[in-house]
């Protein structure tokens, strides 16, 4: 699934990734090596607990010598992913997903491990893989069952009791292939500056119904009406990528929201106007619902009054 994914959607990109074995041999970084150049392999223990330090210095050396624009981190199945999301967070990485890849077909016979419960309750991406080898029955109850452990183990703030994660989706994937819209919108800050002002470009809808569209804010904007609007997206959109200038923060801050939870990024040196960029299904009522409900909030088409 790994290698399907960043051959289909991410050719014209820089990507590193880093596995993470848990044994003696490395199947898996073998088999990526045939389609990469080169595999980061972090063996004889587990990421998420004991080799945290060896984790985030193997980070900080691809960073500083490929200057990778994605990193995939492929953590064992004996790992749990939020200590890594931590780790990552740390170094300033901006996360886009955590990815819980589930065996539809063989979910009934590793449901009850405590790592697979955690392992999605700490996800914002579920996967049910391997749809086409389950009848349409079988893949509800996997679907039922995936979202009441996702509930039960969902991660929460140990000091306020409030979720980590926001919302999460489920996508379907057959024969390691995954849809296009679990990736789409994956853009650096320049990418987005660049965009933008092409706004124009960003304004369709493609063959597959995914639809980027931009808008700019008024000035006078708080950071509250920005967390208002955010809170406010429907489930169509399922990322937006911006910069926003808002009073009450001294610099301009880059906004990346990915299926419910937005990180923040300060960019002192930006100089044009607030944007956002919504991707997302067929979203275009949408937006125009939202720039009647949030008045700062401008579709390219009308005037800017500030």
């Amino acid at each position: 699934m790994l290698t399907n994914t960043v051959k289909k959607y991410f050719k014209d990109k820089k990507i590193a990734i880093v596995v993470n074995e848990f044994g003696d041999v490395g199947v898996d970084s073998k088999i990526l090596t045939n389609v990469h150049s080169e595999v980061l392999e972090i063996s004889e223990g587990c990421i998420c607990c004991k080799l945290a330090q060896e984790f985030e210095s193997g980070v900080t050396e691809i960073i500083s010598k490929y200057s990778p624009d994605i990193i995939f981190v492929e953590t064992s199945g004996a790992s749990e992913p939020f200590p890594i999301f931590l780790s990552l967070q740390n170094l300033g990485i901006s996360i886009e997903g955590i990815i819980c890849v589930v065996d539809a077909k063989n979910f009934d016979t590793y449901k009850e491990n405590s790592t697979a419960k955690y392992q999605l309750g700490g996800s914002n991406i579920i996967i049910l893989n391997k749809v086409d080898l389950v009848t349409p029955a079988q893949l509800e109850e996997v679907k039922k069952e995936v979202i009441q452990i996702k509930e039960e183990y969902n991660i929460k703030n140990n000091l306020t009791g409030e979720t980590v994660f926001n919302n999460y989706i489920i996508h379907y994937a057959q024969q390691g292939l995954v849809n296009k819209e679990v990736f789409e919108g994956v853009y650096k800050i320049d990418e987005v500056i660049g965009l933008a002002k092409d706004y124009k470009h960003l304004d369709h809808t493609g063959k597959d119904s995914i639809t980027q569209k931009v808008a700019y804010l008024k000035d006078n904007v708080t950071f509250n009406d920005i967390d208002q609007l955010l809170s406010a997206l429907p489930k169509s959109i399922y990322r937006t990528k911006g910069i926003l200038k808002v009073t009450d923060v001294a610099n301009p801050i880059f906004i990346n929201y990915s299926f419910g939870d937005a990180s923040y990024e300060e960019l002192p040196e930006y100089k044009e106007k607030s944007l956002l960029i919504f991707i997302g299904e067929s979203i275009e009522d949408d937006i125009k619902l939202l720039s009647q409900k949030f008045p700062f909030l401008v579709l390219p088409q009308f005037s800017i009054n500030k």
